[in-house]
């Protein structure tokens, strides 16, 4: 009797043990916490001549410290709180939406870049739209703010492109569906001191892991003529289709190859054809 009353007395030490661990750990977190826009200044750390800390992503937009307005020129390293950060684990910037794992501050970057609980972006081009929300949310978005973006059905379908001699920086935008996903297109025109170039871009309304598992094909026809462009589409994760555009990775052409390709009232058909690997 004695022997299972000593094993209980001893599991409720572990408890109150792990209990002030996390708590204490709690407690180290909340002295790395940014007064400005309240994430953890990690490494490099940086402090006021007072010892306050801002993160570096506050400190350049600022002229004084936050907390006792006092100066922020000097760039005086807090050495000791950095060896603390090595030791602790931090809170994923999406705790606040559901992720629980915490990690060492140098891991923290590329989690939060994959992480499922990050928010996506208004996929839409060339648009000042601000929303953001789940991947689950962004067709009821897109149909409730751009409703004049229409769907097509299939595996392959024709984008028509009407009138892109437009002049000035004009996008046409459309969404394909088929293997149970949707698949933005876009075509963007640039101008760009008197330079015109046109960009083809494919998003998958999915993760980049999502994107993986599929591959597709942009084809131009005209007489003789034939211009195509393969590859892995892009997730809506990477910042629309600007990623795409600014690492030239999508079909790329000049107005001059536009004009070899567009029918006699200036309309661009452009074949997607999209394929499960």
């Amino acid at each position: 009797m004695s022997s299972l009353a000593g094993k209980k007395r001893s599991s409720t030490s572990l408890t109150s043990n792990t209990t002030n661990n996390t708590e204490t750990e709690e407690d180290l977190t909340s002295l790395f916490e940014c007064p400005v826009c309240f994430e953890y200044v990690l490494p490099p750390i940086y402090q006021c001549e007072a010892g306050h800390l801002v993160c570096t992503e506050c400190r350049p937009k600022l002229g004084n410290c936050p907390t006792c307005r006092g100066g922020l020129g000097r760039n005086i390293r807090n050495l000791a709180l950095e060896k603390v950060a090595n030791t602790i684990q931090f809170p994923c910037k999406f705790a606040s939406r559901g992720c629980q794992l915490t990690l060492r501050h140098a891991a923290k970057p590329a989690h939060e870049e994959l992480c499922s609980f990050k928010p996506f972006c208004c996929p839409c081009p060339g648009t000042s739209c601000k929303w953001q929300g789940a991947v689950d949310e962004i067709l009821v978005h897109l149909n409730a703010s751009h409703s004049s973006i229409t769907t097509l059905n299939g595996e392959g379908i024709v984008f028509l492109a009407t009138d892109i001699g437009l002049h000035g920086s004009v996008d046409w935008v459309m969404m394909q569906a088929c293997f149970k996903h949707n698949f933005l297109l876009v075509l963007e025109k640039q101008d760009k001191f008197g330079f015109i170039n046109f960009y083809v871009s494919i998003q998958i309304i999915g993760t980049k892991k999502q994107a993986q598992r599929f591959g597709y094909k942009i084809e131009l026809n005209a007489s003789n003529r034939h211009l195509t462009w393969e590859s892995v589409p892009k997730s809506v994760q990477e910042r629309g289709s600007g990623a795409s555009i600014s690492h030239h990775d999508c079909l790329m052409f000049d107005e001059n190859v536009a004009k070899l390709f567009t029918d006699d009232k200036g309309n661009l058909a452009i074949n997607v054809t999209v394929s499960q690997k």
